[in-house]
């Protein structure tokens, strides 16, 4: 579906993407993991087209420079970590701006509506009680799942997300990965996701690739990623052991 082809990221003389490559197919969660300075959320923001680069990005060997903005759109969906509303919006409008890209024009009220895909949206969220909520009013968690909702109705075929558990407390971390799991279940579909949580990534994703300094150290499927010599390079720790010691803090 979505393929990346030798990466190359540039702020002056700082190259944060390092000649990457990868690859996601329909049915994968793929996690990008690695410490802070990686390079994860430039490699999101260059899927997304928000920065230069070098290489190349392909939609099904169609370079995506090639695509319009709401073509775009229509196929993979961005949830970042920066997002911000400074105007009295309601949630469920906020969620509806993730229609647009199915409208005809940009001023044009034609096209589908979204109705059913909005509904839908608040409910998997645990929104539908905050639809009306201005969103200058909403908690940082709560703001995270409106944009994850609006990522929902915007009904791509692949999500792209920088944290999606991001200022989310326990209860709705699990609750929005199991929905991410369940919306991938639906033919035709993807995900690449950043984490830091390594036992979420492990839990939920099928794939990963292991960052550091801009570079690929690993990548393949999760269990082949996941190991304790990658993980040591690139942390600096015995992950494995440190993981260890955190679970017997619940046992006994």
């Amino acid at each position: 579906m979505l393929q990346g082809n030798h990466l190359t990221v540039r702020y002056g003389s700082h190259q944060v993407i390092d000649d990457l490559s990868f690859h996601l197919e329909e049915g994968q969660w793929l996690m990008l993991a690695g410490p802070n300075g990686a390079g994860k959320t430039t490699l999101i923001e260059t899927i997304a087209q928000g920065v230069p680069y070098t290489g190349s990005i392909l939609w099904n060997d169609q370079d995506i420079r090639s695509l319009k903005p709401s073509q775009l759109a229509r196929r993979i969906g961005v949830l970042s970590q920066r997002n911000h509303v400074s105007y009295a919006y309601s949630v469920e409008e906020v969620i509806g701006l993730g229609r647009y890209a199915h409208r005809s024009g940009l001023f044009s009220m034609k096209g589908d509506d979204g109705k059913e895909q909005i509904e839908k949206a608040l409910e998997m969220t645990g929104l539908t009680e905050l639809r009306h909520a201005s969103m200058l009013t909403l908690s940082g968690g709560e703001t995270q799942r409106v944009f994850l909702a609006q990522v929902f109705a915007q009904d791509p075929q692949v999500l792209i997300l920088d944290e999606p558990a991001n200022h989310l407390d326990l209860k709705y971390q699990q609750h929005i990965f199991s929905l991410i799991r369940q919306w991938l279940r639906e033919p035709g579909r993807a995900v690449l996701s950043v984490v830091h949580d390594l036992s979420l990534a492990r839990m939920f994703g099928t794939h990963a690739i292991l960052m550091h300094h801009g570079k690929s150290v690993a990548q393949g499927a999760i269990g082949e990623v996941m190991l304790p010599d990658s993980l040591q390079q690139v942390y600096g720790i015995d992950v494995y052991q440190w993981m260890r010691e955190m679970l017997s803090q619940w046992q006994g």
